[in-house]
């Protein structure tokens, strides 16, 4: 097929593609989807060879947010039996990360539900950096905690963060009809800010929330334009209790090809399969280590992810290995901050959340995925709790 030739001579030059061609991406039939999967493969081993990064969520303040973001089973309103808790504290914080990191991960990501940190939020997870940091020799710590003031992300750079997240989730045409108590320029100036002071920015997307094709090139070249280290890639999980409870938008083909578009506009990013792989991609999990160099071990924010022993067992059997702390993930352009790298590692960002086919501005998919409630289970362990974390 022309148009994969294409795209992979323009990831292998890291050159962007046309929004006809990331359109056409998606717009791909069943048939030519292994096709797809193969080309974007070969621009993901060019620059990541067979290296997978492991990531590990650590939800430091659970649930009661002020902000109405629809996705969100933290969010204000929200009906959903997530757990609830305050701000945990820095040992129980490095206790849950250990965790992690005994299972593989090279990164932390810590996050926490709000508006945004205040200064003392601020020292608080600073002291949370350090205990992490003392404790677990060559981790990476990426914070996720809102938007940000100014210098905050200068003070979270001091304190030893490597990373911030602050995710686009969505185009800017249409983040108005999924957020309105911030805005996505409220989100573009904090990615901002973390790249000023110095830390790794992390920024994705969130699919799967009846957006149009035309709405993920848009947010995918947008991030591109932010130049962000690392990409994650939510698909929506729809949590009953949440104004997106009933979206069930999306097919394993539909997500792969998600991945594959946005692997040709990011060749050299970290992108990061994130929220709703297990509920979304299911069995085809496998096939989308061909596309993101990075996954999420074990659970996430609110709900559960699969067991962490078989995170590991996929990886293995899919011929891909876990990448090492003595390992640098990015390319060496990107690594040493050149063309817009920001440093060294990735980022992190897994919004408990999630695609639409045809050119035209569609509203919805090719197919209707089958709605499978069963697979959306709210988190019961690790933080926040007395049982053992699922890593």
């Amino acid at each position: 097929m022309d148009l994969l030739n294409t795209l992979v001579d323009k990831g292998l030059r890291r050159e962007l593609p046309t929004r006809d061609e990331a359109l056409a991406v998606l717009a791909t039939s069943d048939d030519d989807l292994l096709d797809v999967v193969a080309a974007a493969g070969k621009v993901r081993r060019h620059w990541f060879g067979r290296r997978v990064k492991l990531n590990y969520l650590v939800n430091l303040k659970s649930g009661l947010c002020p902000e109405d973001c629809s996705y969100c089973s933290q969010r204000l309103g929200s009906t959903a039996g997530i757990l609830k808790y305050t701000w945990l504290k820095p040992d129980q914080a490095s206790d849950a990360a250990a965790a992690g990191v005994a299972g593989g991960a090279k990164r932390v990501c810590l996050v926490a539900s709000g508006r945004g940190p205040t200064d003392r939020d601020v020292d608080r997870v600073s002291e949370t950096i350090k205990a992490i940091k003392d404790n677990n020799e060559g981790v990476e710590v990426c914070a996720c905690l809102g938007l940000l003031s100014d210098g905050q992300a200068e003070r979270l750079r001091e304190a030893g963060a490597d990373a911030y997240n602050h995710n686009l989730n969505t185009s800017e045409a249409t983040y108005g009809e999924i957020t309105t108590t911030h805005t996505y320029e409220d989100r573009v100036d904090t990615v901002q800010k973390a790249h000023a002071a110095g830390l790794s920015a992390c920024s994705g997307l969130i699919a799967g929330m009846g957006e149009t094709d035309e709405d993920l090139v848009d947010v995918v070249f947008s991030l591109r334009e932010l130049d962000p280290d690392s990409v994650p890639v939510n698909f929506l999980i729809p949590f009953e209790g949440t104004p997106l409870g009933k979206e069930w938008n999306l097919t394993p083909q539909r997500c792969l090809r998600i991945l594959a578009m946005t692997r040709f506009v990011c060749p050299d990013v970290e992108v990061r399969i994130a929220g709703g792989r297990e509920v979304h991609l299911r069995t085809m999990q496998p096939l989308a280590l061909h596309l993101a160099n990075s996954i999420f071990l074990g659970d996430y924010l609110t709900s559960e992810g699969q067991a962490g022993k078989a995170d590991l067992e996929m990886i293995a059997d899919a011929g891909f290995e876990v990448e090492g702390t003595d390992q640098v993930t990015l390319p060496e352009h990107r690594a040493s901050g050149g063309c817009g790298g920001s440093g060294e590692g990735g980022g992190c960002g897994s919004q408990e959340s999630g695609g639409v086919c045809g050119s035209a501005g569609a509203a919805a998919p090719a197919r209707a995925d089958e709605a499978r409630t069963d697979l959306v289970a709210v988190r019961r362990r690790g933080a926040g709790t007395d049982l053992a974390p699922n890593a």
